[in-house]
């Protein structure tokens, strides 16, 4: 007698729809995350924005809220692979209980409500503060350079600007007093149908291209004034070369760049390597590795980003932290003196040391600010507190890189790069709230 096996029947109509609860098991995140953003956070700056009773019923504001952040913390982020797990995946069906959108439907929805998704990481952070995961006994902080949504290739130097467009303009110009030479022959040339004088498609690319290397040139040299006039009150000495040239000419450097595809993104140095980005910031609470606080700039230099990053932990959290670590992009003086004004004990490299190399004396380099900075984490030695940065900040971008699998952004400029970086830092929080909920459960 042969074996039984268990029958498989796969046109066999089910007598009763199972509930979505049953389509996976009871602890998986979907169900964790569906009922989070039902129950526990606030969207009613979303609902408040459907106010017209026009036209068809839309999907559920709640819905494609849960739908969004289970689907960045799943590292999915595109509209068009959100809409096909919708189809596809048995836990994106337990979130939107069935339901399919387009991948239109949701990339409108992230656009229109994309402030409103930005709010949430408040809201998230509060619930990692309720379950115990923010102490704020010591955070670290620290910058990662992203991808844009645009190519270098696409960038174009202010020097080249100026050769390029004299040399276009040239060009169409050769062209359009070739253009007046001809009578009868635009007839054969043109068709009877067109006037003959209007600019061949060959030529309006060429005038289209100048056109758009001219808006470039205007405003790089636009933000070079502007910067110019911030700076005109500063001391010559304490610039550095790049703006003692700017105050000086009130110019952009030949070598500064922009792109046309994302003018507000910059070419910035990663490693070894040269990208199209942003430089995005995070401050992460030790003992959980939950993010207290994040940032966007398309500025290479981490320096001017300690304040703020300080100011948003007690915004987000109503008290500072005890103690703070960085590394030495964020070792200036005035961060130093910030630090000790707000009472936080700072541990910030204060110059780049080989592995196993000696430390320098503090004693003799440096201002008085970093020597006993110097002092402070030479006394430390292997036990310092610094040690927590890198054990801290840099797994967690190991985390949105790799495991959350998010390495370049999708939406364009600041603002909008801003709002999908604080989504992605809700969505790694949330995963944070899940790993506790299941050890905690264990």
């Amino acid at each position: 007698m042969g074996k039984r096996f268990r029958e498989w029947e796969i046109d066999q109509a089910w007598l009763l729809p199972p509930s979505v609860r049953e389509l996976l098991p009871k602890e998986h995140p979907a169900h964790f995350i569906r009922d989070l953003v039902r129950e526990e956070l606030d969207l009613s700056a979303i609902l408040a924005s459907y106010e017209s009773r026009l036209g068809q019923p839309p999907y559920h504001p709640v819905m494609m809220t849960a739908l969004l952040l289970y689907a960045y913390s799943r590292g999915v982020y595109s509209s068009r692979r959100i809409a096909v797990g919708c189809q596809e995946r048995v836990d994106f069906m337990a979130v939107t209980a069935m339901q399919q959108p387009d991948f239109r439907t949701i990339n409108d929805f992230r656009k229109r409500h994309l402030t409103a998704l930005e709010g949430l990481f408040g809201q998230v952070l509060h619930l990692c503060r309720g379950a115990g995961l923010v102490k704020l006994s010591h955070v670290a902080l620290d910058g990662t350079k992203m991808k844009a949504n645009a190519s270098k290739h696409k960038s174009m130097s202010y020097e080249r600007m100026c050769s390029e467009e004299k040399e276009l303009k040239e060009i169409v110009r050769g062209w359009l007093e070739r253009a007046e030479t001809i009578d009868e022959e635009e007839d054969e040339l043109y068709g009877k149908d067109r006037r003959g004088d209007e600019l061949p498609e060959w030529v309006a690319d060429r005038e289209k291209r100048r056109q758009k290397i001219r808006e470039a040139r205007e405003a790089l040299e636009r933000e070079a004034r502007e910067e110019a006039e911030e700076l005109g009150g500063q001391k010559t000495g304490e610039l550095s070369a790049r703006k003692r040239q700017l105050k000086r000419t009130g110019k952009p450097a030949k070598k500064e760049q922009r792109n046309f595809t994302d003018p507000e993104s910059r070419i910035m140095r990663r490693g070894t390597e040269y990208l199209q980005g942003y430089n995005c910031q995070a401050a992460v609470d030790a003992d959980s590795q939950v993010i207290v606080a994040r940032g966007v700039v398309n500025r290479q230099n981490d320096g001017d980003q300690l304040v703020p990053m300080l100011n948003q932990i007690r915004a987000n959290l109503g008290r500072q932290t005890r103690e703070l670590s960085a590394d030495f992009g964020y070792c200036t003086d005035e961060n130093l003196k910030e630090l000790k004004r707000r009472r936080v004990r700072g541990y910030v490299a204060t110059g780049r040391q080989r592995h196993g190399a000696r430390a320098p004396d503090p004693a003799r380099k440096g201002s008085r600010w970093k020597r006993e900075m110097t002092q402070r984490l030479k006394c430390g030695g292997f036990r310092s507190r610094y040690r927590l940065r890198k054990q801290t900040v840099e797994p967690v971008f190991g985390q949105i890189k790799d495991p959350m699998g998010f390495v370049r952004f999708f939406l364009r400029g600041l603002e909008n790069v801003r709002r999908e970086w604080s989504l992605v830092c809700t969505a790694h929080n949330l995963r944070k709230l899940i790993s506790a909920r299941l050890v905690g459960g264990a």
